[in-house]
This record gives C-alpha cells, structure tokens and sequence, in this order.
C-alpha cells in the first residue's frame, strides 16, 4: 500500500489553522497534514507596510523546516496558508525540490474559469492590494479577462480573533451587499471559509473558497484523484 502523502502546511494567522484542517478532513482524509505556525509574521508585515528581505529569509527558513517533515519522513507538499506573501512564497518555490502551494493559486485558477466578474474578499487589509494584483496577472498570463471588485469586511477579522464566529460571519456578509453583477464571490484567505455558508445562504451567487481550492489542487497533482465541485 502507498504511504499517505505527508503535507506540510505554514501558517501565518492561528484562524487559518482550522478552516485547512477541516478542509483535508472532508477532502482528502488519507493525507497527513503537519502544522507550522508563526503568528507574529502578519503583524511583523503590517508594522513594517512591505515584504522586505528579512521576511523572505524567513519564509526561506521556514519552507525548509517544514520540507524536512520529520526527517525519516519528508513531506510531499508545502502549502502556505497566509495570503499576503506572494513574493516570499515564490522565492520558496524556487528554493525547494518538491512542490510548494501558495494560498490562493488553485482558487484564483478555478475563478478565473467560472467568469470575469469577480468580488474578491479579505478581511486582512494588507492582503488586498496584493492578491487583487495576484489574481489579475494571473488572469493575464492565461489571457483571461477579470473585472475584480475588492471588497474588504472591516471588523470581521478582529470578531474572529476576539472569539466571535458569528460576529466575523455577519460583517462578511454586509460587506458582500450590494456588489452590483458578479459571477463569484472569492473568499481570499483561509480564516474566510467559516462565512461562507452564511453568504451562501444570503445570495444565489457561488462562493469559492481557498482551503476547498487548495486540498483539491494538491490532491489532484499527488494522487491524480479531484474532488467534486466546490462551489
């Protein structure tokens, strides 16, 4: 029998540990998912406003921690969980010989599938800017069109982190009223996918998620099995 595929996860926010874990669990169960958490690297962005070298040195130490796995048993995948450091990210890709996943690339792809009206949603401000450039070189390099509405739900964040589930899924949904047309809401960090049956719930537009996303792709890529549809 094939071992199950160690993966390797990095986390940057504690809220996006169990949005992934809950993910793989109803995904792909046979996988053996290792967490690794820094939760000063979100603070350490928003203090310093950018991505500087310090930062990805430590991504760099980070991705080859996690890559050795326990060392009898290296891991398979890396997948970062934390959305606001693209460009760490791909200096990570680059530095290691197995493949590394960044949060949103298997979510944005499926987006950019489903139609160019996209509301992009985060409740971390600096993720923003950031993915919202992300996903629409993303749709450049495919040659896809994309109209992105960025939608930021102020004070869902600090609900979750303060205890209040309900409280961060309401802000979520007030914050994705009165979109004008779209084909899709993307939720755009991991900690979002808790909200996402109470927008499904509060419009007929479809919501796609990044841990759903994420399991799926890597599924696919080390196995060769897809979950069904997602959305």
């Amino acid at each position: 029998m094939t071992p199950a595929p160690r993966i390797a996860l990095i986390h940057a926010l504690p809220e996006s540990v169990a949005p992934i874990r809950e993910a793989f669990a109803r995904l792909w169960p046979e996988a053996r998912t290792a967490d690794l958490l820094d939760a000063s690297l979100s603070a350490d962005l928003a203090a310093a406003g950018r991505l500087d070298a310090a930062m990805t040195a430590r991504f760099l130490t980070l991705g080859r921690y996690a890559a050795a796995g326990s060392g009898a048993v290296p891991a398979q995948a890396v997948l970062f969980t934390c959305s606001a450091f693209g460009p760490a990210i791909e200096a990570v890709r680059a530095d290691l010989p197995l493949p590394v996943l960044r949060p949103n690339e298997a979510a944005f792809a499926r987006a950019l599938q489903m139609g160019p009206h996209v509301a992009l949603v985060v409740t971390f401000p600096p993720s923003l800017p950031a993915l919202t450039v992300e996903l629409q070189q993303m749709a450049d390099a495919a040659g896809r069109p994309v109209r992105i509405t960025p939608v930021l739900a102020e004070g869902a964040l600090a609900a979750l982190q303060a205890g209040d589930g309900p409280g961060h899924d309401r802000a979520v949904v007030a914050a994705c009223r009165d979109l004008g047309p779209q084909d899709l809401l993307l939720l755009g960090q991991f900690s979002l996918a808790r909200a996402a049956p109470a927008l499904r719930a509060a419009q007929d537009r479809p919501v796609l998620t990044t841990p759903d996303s994420a399991v799926s792709l890597l599924r696919a890529r080390l196995t060769g099995q897809v979950p069904p549809d997602l959305t």
